[in-house]
């Protein structure tokens, strides 16, 4: 049973009036997200969810496609956790179309906002988080010993007929990364701490056929990116169970180590349901290829990554801090394994 975990993979949306649901919810349908009504996010049944599935706190993330859209979304998530900081925690999202406009927004999240991490999207309006456009965003992230949540556009149009959210959001973020890999960010800039939301989608599968294949000679390959590095880097990042067990967790297993798997919920949008959340959370909690501890651990591995999340719930629950140094984490994460014991 799950006590007191952490959920990295937290949506909300901002208030907005019942007129603009009707337009999302009929765009939506659109692009063949049949969802039977307009959803609408509210903090007070999100917490009632968390409280159910012995979740003690979720780290929020909204990614807009217009500058002025985000930075109200993140303004609204910071508020609430002002409102209830031991239940939330804010990755601030960035518009990584314009390098300028996010570095401002890394600065302001940072400062006035007191985000816990970063959030972003695949393809931001057309610009991928490969392009050698957001190199000086990955020099400020790297100093800054951030954390990154990558989430695919759930919201793309629809591929043969199905809605992206079902298969398509697998493939962006495996193309997404992999495009990073040979662009050298993850060598480049490797104090940046990325979790891939669902799993990391369709890498851990393919990750041995691109260790076995990803330096051939017949492969374009101009930063010279070795196996090894392949290997090396790909096992760096964490990747979220969103949606995506049982069967995403031994691949995942083949590429990271257990524990940089982080538990996410998927929670807050209308392709996720408490049927399926709960579904999805008992099958990481039944996993017969970790430890019982192991797989307790996925809720609060988290935790070794955000310092001043684990100091708000130690205010509220009590934290017990391990010395021991967390293996795979670095940098400003103070490097510690945490466990939850409720006071």
């Amino acid at each position: 049973m799950a006590t007191g975990w952490i959920d990295i993979h937290g949506h909300f949306t901002p208030p907005i009036s019942a007129k603009d649901r009707e337009a999302r919810w009929h765009a939506m349908r659109e692009a063949k997200f049949m969802v039977p009504e307009p959803f609408q996010w509210t903090p007070e049944s999100t917490l009632s969810y968390l409280d159910r599935a012995g979740i003690a706190m979720q780290m929020l993330s909204n990614i807009p496609k217009q500058l002025d859209a985000l930075k109200d979304s993140n303004n609204y998530a910071a508020s609430l956790v002002a409102k209830y900081p031991s239940r939330f925690g804010l990755l601030a999202a960035l518009p990584t179309d314009n390098s300028t406009a996010a570095l401002a927004e890394i600065e302001r999240a940072s400062r006035d906002l007191r985000a816990d991490g970063f959030a972003v999207t695949c393809n931001y309006n057309g610009v991928y988080l490969g392009d050698s456009s957001l190199n000086d965003v990955w020099v400020e992230l790297n100093r800054r010993h951030a954390v990154v949540f990558v989430h695919p556009d759930a919201y793309a149009p629809a591929s043969m007929g199905r809605p992206s959210p079902l298969i398509e959001v697998a493939f962006e973020t495996t193309r997404t990364v992999v495009d990073m890999l040979y662009a050298g960010v993850f060598r480049r800039y490797p104090k940046i701490r990325f979790i891939l939301a669902h799993c990391g989608g369709a890498l851990p599968v393919l990750s041995g056929r691109l260790k076995l294949l990803g330096t051939e000679p017949w492969v374009p390959n101009p930063n010279k990116i070795t196996q090894d590095e392949i290997k090396q880097q790909l096992s760096r990042l964490y990747l979220d169970t969103a949606a995506t067990a049982p069967t995403g967790m031994a691949p995942a297993l083949y590429m990271v180590p257990a524990d940089h798997l982080v538990y996410g919920a998927d929670c807050g949008v209308p392709c996720s349901t408490e049927s399926t959340m709960e579904a999805n959370k008992k099958a990481v909690l039944d996993f017969d290829g970790l430890s019982k501890n192991q797989r307790l651990a996925i809720g609060r591995n988290v935790l070794a990554l955000f310092p001043g999340a684990a100091a708000r719930l130690d205010r509220k629950h009590g934290i017990r801090v391990d010395s021991r140094e967390a293996s795979g984490v670095n940098g400003l994460a103070g490097s510690r394994r945490y466990s939850m014991s409720h006071t």
